[in-house]
């Protein structure tokens, strides 16, 4: 996996105050740590960090601090809910050589029989590579599946020098039968008396429950 460069600078403000005038002046508030070292919080600039976080576990290169190029992996990222724009990330130190555990997407590729329905379980699992080698996913081609067949996690074909992080046994996908029109008529028969049947809740329990909601938000905004 190739480094992406990005400049670093040390960040000695702190709190939302100063994280929020990180973020006007298109910045994005950032924490180092690992390796036993103290955390380093960091400033970075916000359109490459969030070109670069398009890609799954990249790999950057922290340039321009006092302890010269920094190699990170992104551990946290934190986002606007709205605008999509990234906050907030917590980057872990990794050097070449060293096992890290990562997750890394499970794509599908090919056609399953057509009297069947794909049921994947896992679109991304964890994964034991090296920190400057971490495969950027997994593919697995079902063509031809019929009803019955699964794919477990001990039946991946992993790339060389990757281990799984997770049991053998776990459920991948498995082809299932597909429900007949039959079923899915009496599937929105039942739905449909269970809508008729729900009783609007009390005005007065709806406002608590609004008001707690608003309070667990607050309270886990980001610093």
């Amino acid at each position: 996996m190739p480094e992406v460069h990005i400049a670093a600078t040390p960040r000695t403000e702190f709190g939302k105050g100063a994280a929020r005038r990180e973020r006007r002046a298109g910045r994005v508030p950032a924490v180092l740590y690992g390796h036993g070292t103290e955390p380093r919080h960091v400033s970075l600039p916000g359109h490459d960090v969030l070109l670069a976080l398009r890609t799954a576990n990249v790999l950057i290169r922290l340039d321009g601090l006092s302890s010269g190029g920094e190699l990170a992996l992104p551990k946290a990222v934190q986002r606007d809910p709205i605008k999509g724009t990234v906050e907030h990330v917590d980057l872990i130190l990794v050097r070449r050589g060293e096992k890290v555990t990562v997750d890394i997407p499970v794509t599908v590729t090919g056609e399953i029989a057509p009297d069947g329905l794909l049921d994947q379980q896992l679109v991304q699992i964890s994964v034991e590579a090296d920190a400057t080698r971490i495969p950027p996913g997994i593919e697995v081609n079902v063509e031809g599946m019929t009803i019955g067949d699964s794919v477990h996690a001990g039946d991946l074909d992993l790339p060389q020098g990757t281990t799984l992080a997770v049991e053998p046994d776990i459920l991948v996908l498995h082809v299932i039968a597909a429900p007949t029109a039959a079923q899915l008529e009496a599937e929105l028969g039942v739905a449909a008396e269970a809508e008729a049947g729900e009783v609007p809740e009390a005005v007065g329990e709806a406002g608590g429950q609004a008001e707690g909601g608003a309070e667990a938000s607050a309270e886990s905004a980001p610093v």
